[in-house]
């Protein structure tokens, strides 16, 4: 099918960046074990303060989280006043594009609580506040969804699952193909590849950000069990996806998923995948599996030869459904 060149371009994650965007957790409708979510705010203050040795870190939360969060951010990490709900600024965060001119713009991709399934009453303004703080346009993609549902390589190409798009509770009335064609525009792509994925068994209907991930031209880093289980339905999409890839001439470097984890509930997202490669490094997740997190930090050198790989316990993510990559959005140079 003939595509409309978009005049926008999406740069490639492992592209330099001006800075990176979080948000710090606060709701308790979302989080109301008062304890878990001081852990929750501990491990999203870990991952700004070590991309903030890196490139500068912008969290954003209410005025009045700001002193509690101070108490644990490094003085590196600047605080905006924008109010939030939860901590997923891949998804709920801007996502930025360059016009031919050299000017940034947010392509914006609106956020809705993945399908109504979580209150967004501030995560759904958050990409228009910053614009708006920041003084850009917003070019609206005319499709709703995450970020994190679709992984784009920079250089033209895009996959996702079909289950985070094709889905009545975003996109109702929309065909795949209307779908693919406004987010080949809003990322500056001519080409899409799609999996089927999982419909309804996780709070994202199963985001490619925490399987497969580009890093590079033609090269995806995709995690996968070493003893599938025919009777999980992660399994058997997971390996799906992988054949797809495979089949359509993709270079795919398979990273096992950890078994000896520290975390042992089968909802657990244990995904080396759901990195994020920001200026001069690579911030990734280690899992308490000794094999399989010596495997995936190998993998990462040989994929990112030129930064430094850092390994961080971000469990307390991976127990409410993400990991690193989703908590992160970055603004590119």
């Amino acid at each position: 099918m003939a595509r409309d060149k978009s005049n926008l371009h999406v740069p490639p994650e492992e592209a330099r960046h001006q800075l990176t965007f979080m948000q710090w957790p606060v709701s308790r409708r979302v989080h109301p074990d008062a304890d878990f979510l001081l852990l929750l705010q501990q491990t999203i203050a870990d991952i700004a303060n070590t991309t903030a040795e890196f490139e500068p870190v912008i969290l954003l939360a209410g005025k009045s989280h700001h002193a509690g969060a101070k108490r644990l951010l490094s003085s590196k990490v600047e605080l905006w006043d924008i109010d939030t709900e939860d901590l997923w600024c891949r998804d709920s965060g801007p996502l930025f594009a360059r016009r031919p001119d050299g000017s940034l713009v947010v392509s914006h991709i609106q956020f809705n609580g993945w399908g109504g399934k979580q209150v967004h009453d501030m995560d759904g303004q958050i990409a228009g506040k910053i614009a708006e703080r920041l003084d850009l346009p917003v070019v609206d993609s005319g499709v709703v969804g995450e970020a994190g549902g679709v992984e784009h390589d920079g250089h033209g190409l895009l996959m996702a699952h079909e289950s985070s798009w094709v889905n009545d509770n975003r996109n109702k009335g929309l065909s795949r193909d209307e779908i693919e064609t406004r987010l080949l525009h809003a990322y500056g792509a001519d080409k899409m590849i799609w999996a089927p994925g999982l419909w309804g068994e996780d709070i994202t209907d199963y985001h490619i950000d925490s399987l497969a991930r580009f890093t590079g031209r033609g090269q995806v880093l995709i995690n996968l069990p070493d003893e599938p289980d025919q009777a999980d339905p992660f399994h058997m999409a997971a390996l799906e996806t992988h054949d797809i890839l495979a089949d359509a001439g993709l270079d795919l470097t398979v990273i096992p998923e950890p078994v000896r984890r520290r975390v042992k509930s089968q909802d657990f997202v244990a995904s080396y995948a759901n990195y994020y490669a920001c200026n001069g490094a690579v911030i990734a997740a280690q899992f308490g599996d000794r094999e399989t997190d010596e495997i995936a930090r190998s993998e990462l050198a040989r994929h990112y030869p030129d930064r430094e790989i850092i390994t961080l316990n971000v469990d307390a993510l991976g127990e409410v459904g993400g990991g690193i990559h989703c908590a992160t959005q970055q603004m590119p140079e």
